[in-house]
């Protein structure tokens, strides 16, 4: 059975006033077809004060956000506190424990890539993309964020148009969310 794949996402915080997640539209069935080109994998969750977005297997990606979305509720809108009892429940959920897919998030104070094995990082930098074209949008958006005066939603314009241009399984039709 072949699996349904999203591609790139890119999430960048210039400031606590210009945060911005954006991804490419493509979802890719196996590795020579693409089954949608407009695809939206980014969106605000908890009253609109996390941008969300995921790169995957696309069930899996969707129940991933599901579970997130829960915990965040229970935890009242605590991003941290939320991501940590999400992968505390890979410890006792066989069926949570090896989702293909992972997820950035972000708050006004935290940017939180949260994996679909259990694992929650924070990223060092301001920047952080994941999927397929991940590494390519990873590099353009170091190099933006570092050499230019680029608001964050521009550097993650460029950065998915530049993993565009580089990953088959990704393309240009960019949505974006901005908190």
């Amino acid at each position: 059975m072949q699996q349904f794949h999203a591609t790139t996402i890119c999430l960048v915080k210039r400031s606590p006033e210009d945060i911005c997640i954006g991804g490419d539209g493509q979802v890719t069935m196996g590795e020579t077809s693409i089954m949608k080109n407009n695809a939206k994998k980014v969106r605000k969750i908890y009253k609109d004060q996390v941008v969300s977005g995921f790169a995957g297997s696309v069930s899996d990606a969707f129940s991933l956000t599901e579970k997130f979305e829960k915990k965040l509720e229970e935890h009242g809108g605590n991003l941290k506190r939320a991501a940590v009892a999400l992968a505390q429940t890979w410890r006792s959920d066989q069926g949570a424990r090896n989702l293909e897919a992972m997820m950035l998030v972000a708050d006004r104070e935290s940017i939180l890539l949260i994996s679909g094995t259990g694992e929650v990082i924070e990223p060092d930098a301001d920047y952080i993309a994941i999927g397929s074209g991940g590494n390519f949008a990873y590099a353009a958006a170091h190099a933006l964020y570092d050499h230019t005066d680029m608001s964050a939603e521009e550097i993650v314009r460029e950065a998915l148009k530049i993993a565009s241009d580089i990953c088959v399984y990704t393309n240009g039709h960019i949505s974006v969310e901005k908190l």
